[in-house]
């Protein structure tokens, strides 16, 4: 029998492998995560809820034969908690939802559970996913902020607790989190994944986004999602001939090492024989950091008129952005709109033969700190223009911490820039 690593660090599709080849059983892998999550979720807090190993066996056991079929197994997934459940509460980190128990799973939800997957737990959020943090560390360094605002669903997978969950974007609510605690972060074209059952905060910006150790789990979870008939179909892996390089200085600050570790993969794609070319100067990705926080403040202060009527229970940052959506005209607004459509087909004007983007993902490693979430501006311009991004793993600092890098590909070419993302990770050493 092959020798295999600690079974709740296998990837998803390693570990649908493993069972496919009898080498491990889908309640062992179960028990592995358990046996995880009982010995780090006092320190790192990922959960809000979840089902207790007794349910989940059970659970299982009820259907076994269903499970034992399916294209997932029975295998564990984590939930954010903006993300309905029918079976669990979704309270969106606001006690102004304390035990809101909603009717009915969101679409996204259901498709796995009719793939096999059994909800496991509804990860932590940050508030109304702004963001005033939960009670979630940084697996890699628990005295660090694991980021925002999906940072239970980041700190369940890289702490290998799951092998893959579910989250959501704003603004940097994905890329940011995978990027500081060393996963694999996806966030699809803009409209890719149904929202149905999930907390609305701007609807021109929201995203479903997925979390894994492995880019080929994240493709394994987009096909499942989008209900593609062959799902387990491995994805391909493909080098980029040309690579877009927008350098962190062009959108907002970064720090020396997300600088010094760019450079070098930067080089070290070139030695594989990839161009790298730096993006136009006229693409200006700041100001587009400026128009997505006018479209974010301008549609939370109108998704979120019930929570409004509670402003002694919200906090005083997303109570600050609602005032400034109030007092931002409706023609500032479809001007931001406009503007970032407008980019977002304009980007690729000058570069027809470009691959794929690469740009830091965060700023630099997680802060220190519980306190915040870490800046989000690496993510604004590309939410802003609704393209598909990749946070790939692998970069560290001279501590060992993570420095994400993101990968950005032209609308509708997610498959492709995921091909791209696997090629990366494997220069980089992070798929294991």
């Amino acid at each position: 029998m092959t020798q295999l690593n600690p079974l709740n660090t296998l990837g998803l599709k390693q570990a649908l492998q493993a069972i496919e080849n009898h080498e491990c059983t889908a309640p062992e892998i179960i028990a592995a995560c358990y046996d995880r999550i009982e010995a780090r979720e006092p320190e790192v807090g990922a959960w809000q809820y979840n089902l207790t190993r007794e349910q989940y066996l059970q659970l299982y056991c009820s259907n076994q034969a269903f499970y034992e079929q399916s294209p997932l197994k029975g295998l564990p997934v984590g939930i954010k908690d903006i993300i309905d459940t029918a079976d669990m509460p979704t309270e969106m980190g606001s006690p102004i939802h304390e035990g809101r128990q909603p009717v009915d799973d969101a679409s996204c939800v259901a498709l796995i559970r009719q793939a096999g997957g059994i909800v496991l737990g509804k990860t932590v959020t940050t508030e109304f996913a702004y963001f005033k943090p939960g009670k979630t560390a940084n697996p890699r360094d628990l005295s660090r902020t694991p980021g925002g605002s999906s940072s239970g669903s980041a700190a369940a997978v890289a702490d290998a607790m799951v092998p893959v969950s579910l989250g959501s974007q704003t603004a940097a609510s994905v890329i940011r989190p995978a990027a500081y605690c060393g996963a694999v972060g996806y966030v699809g074209t803009r409209g890719t994944f149904s929202l149905r059952g999930v907390q609305p905060l701007a609807q021109s910006l929201d995203s479903l986004g997925l979390m894994a150790r492995r880019v080929e789990d994240v493709a394994l979870m987009r096909a499942l999602l989008l209900r593609d008939s062959n799902p387990l179909e491995a994805a391909q892996m493909t080098r980029p001939k040309r690579v877009l390089l927008a350098l962190g200085e062009r959108i907002g600050e970064t720090d020396s090492a997300m600088q010094e570790a760019l450079a070098g993969l930067v080089q070290r794609m070139q030695e594989q024989g990839v161009e790298v070319v730096e993006l136009g100067q006229g693409v200006r990705l700041d100001e587009m950091v400026a128009h997505h926080q006018s479209i974010m403040s301008y549609e939370v202060a109108r998704n979120l008129a019930i929570e409004s009527a509670n402003p002694e229970l919200l906090s005083e940052p997303l109570s600050e952005l609602i005032e400034n959506g109030l007092n931002l005209s409706r023609e500032a607004y479809l001007r931001s709109l406009a503007i970032a459509d407008a980019t977002a087909e304009s980007l690729w004007q000058p570069h027809q033969d470009a691959d794929v983007i690469l740009a830091p993902a965060a700023p630099g490693v997680a802060p220190e700190g519980h306190g915040k979430t870490g800046a989000p501006h690496m993510s604004r311009p590309w939410q802003a223009m609704g393209l598909p991004v990749v946070n790939v793993p692998g970069l560290e600092d001279e501590q060992g911490l993570p420095l994400g890098v993101q990968l950005i590909g032209r609308r509708q070419s997610d498959d492709t820039l995921l091909g791209y993302a696997g090629w990366l990770e494997k220069l980089m050493g992070s798929a294991a």
